[in-house]
């Protein structure tokens, strides 16, 4: 089957992009030009058996939110995953994670997969991982082909992209030991890789076989996030040589993977300093080019264990405004330990305000109408409005009405009572000509649903 950008490439719009046009409110011409070029990427696994709710990622599109769930060699609760992804679902993600590395890892994907009928993604170096620990008892006794067929198996699984590591060679893992990092390697992938190239001295069986990853991808249409397996874990470790070079090894990567007709995504940081975020989104763009750009946070300081969804959505912002395409969000119980379907939602709902406040910057004529709809509504005191348009109307309309709150529209709320502004000068709440004409279609076109 030819893949979504093969199709494109011939100027064959698929439904998926069909779909993508629609949802974004762009030509459908846009979408197969950002496909065919890749600057757009739509996520599709062609052997996934559920019907699923794609999402466009890329250029001239709204900021896309991925959330991570899965379990851990510490803690293994199928049923709790499964709460965590249909919270995610809800509460409106474009794309989730499965990041499971203890336990029944295909019983668990394949549950997850269908309770999450969304874009999916994992990461199949822990798979490999989960293999040398069920087989050998130690995950570093696996060989290149282990590597290989966990990339293989998560293709015929469904899933949609796969984070592959393969950025980070044999002399970056050497050089690693010789640069002390203050946080060292904090992902889990590179560090598996790292680990198991020093210790057989053989090069990143996804660095040299990514002709090879290529082939299977293109089979299934898995499209690639390469992976930043050398991101900083500490503000301290910004833009330092390992991060840096590790880009310059994906952008290449990318080219070959876009020769094969292979769709490719590039992940960055992890944490970088409030006024060098906007200065790592235009050094990866001149890197890679349009290829879509997909962050981890970034956070922008190292203290705010409890509150990292909060600290990570202030360089989410500033990073969605500067180009990023797709955020990966960050719960408050990051570096502290597994999150709960609660704190999913407060990270992914962190998340999509972030992304919708970069989209105010990037593509403000599309992003601008839900604004112009909660504006008119809050200005002309019409509460089930105003709560219906919030970013999370649930909690919304639970602290409107809680303690004292009138019920209905045309009240004013427990923060002003009769001092409200539009209580006081009702003329504010008569329309302005232009917003008569516009707001009907602003308010169709910008429900919450259609702003995820």
């Amino acid at each position: 089957m030819p893949t979504q950008m093969n199709s494109a490439r011939r100027g064959v719009p698929t439904e998926e992009m069909k779909q993508v046009a629609q949802d974004e409110g762009v030509s459908l011409d846009f979408i197969v030009r950002g496909v065919a070029s890749g600057s757009i990427i739509i996520p599709k696994n062609n052997a996934r058996p559920q019907k699923i709710k794609v999402a466009g990622i890329g250029r001239g599109l709204k900021t896309k939110v991925n959330v991570n769930i899965g379990t851990s060699t510490l803690h293994q609760d199928l049923d709790e995953e499964v709460s965590k992804a249909k919270v995610a679902v809800k509460h409106g993600a474009d794309t989730i994670m499965d990041l499971s590395d203890g336990g029944d890892l295909n019983l668990i994907r394949k549950t997850l997969l269908e309770a999450a009928p969304i874009t999916f993604g994992t990461v199949p170096v822990y798979q490999a991982y989960w293999h040398g620990v069920e087989k050998f008892k130690n995950p570093l006794n696996i060989t290149e082909d282990d590597f290989l067929d966990a990339f293989e198996k998560n293709a015929r699984d469904g899933v949609d992209y796969t984070t592959i590591h393969s950025g980070i060679t044999n002399e970056l893992a050497k050089r690693v030991i010789e640069v002390q990092r203050h946080g060292g390697i904090v992902s889990k992938g590179g560090t598996i890789t790292a680990a198991w190239m020093l210790k057989y001295e053989k090069e990143n069986p996804y660095f040299q076989h990514f002709d090879y990853l290529c082939e299977i991808a293109r089979k299934y249409d898995v499209t690639f996030s390469l992976g930043d397996a050398l991101r900083p874990g500490s503000i301290l470790d910004a833009h330092d040589e390992l991060q840096v070079a590790e880009m310059i090894n994906v952008a290449r990567l990318a080219k070959r993977a876009h020769a094969k007709d292979v769709q490719v995504m590039i992940e960055g940081p992890g944490h970088v300093p409030l006024n060098e975020v906007a200065a790592n989104v235009r050094l990866a763009k001149s890197l890679i080019g349009d290829i879509p750009y997909y962050v981890l946070g970034p956070l922008v300081t190292d203290i705010a264990a409890g509150y990292d969804h909060i600290a990570s959505a202030i360089g989410a912002a500033v990073s969605a405004a500067e180009g990023v395409d797709l955020l990966c969000y960050l719960t408050p119980a990051e570096h502290l330990g597994l999150p709960t379907a609660e704190e999913v939602k407060e990270g992914l709902i962190a998340y999509r305000i972030a992304a919708h406040a970069g989209d105010l910057v990037k593509i403000r004529e599309r992003a601008i109408k839900w604004d112009a709809a909660i504006t008119e509504a809050r200005r002309t005191l019409n509460w089930e409005k105003q709560i219906a348009l919030s970013i999370n109307p649930e909690e919304a309309e639970r602290i409107h009405y809680r303690g004292g709150q009138h019920e209905g529209n045309n009240v004013p709320c427990t923060m002003c009572g009769s001092a409200c502004v539009y209580i006081m000068l009702p003329q504010q709440r008569k329309p302005r000509a232009d917003e008569e004409e516009s707001a009907p279609a602003a308010a169709a076109a910008s429900t919450p649903s259609s702003m995820q």
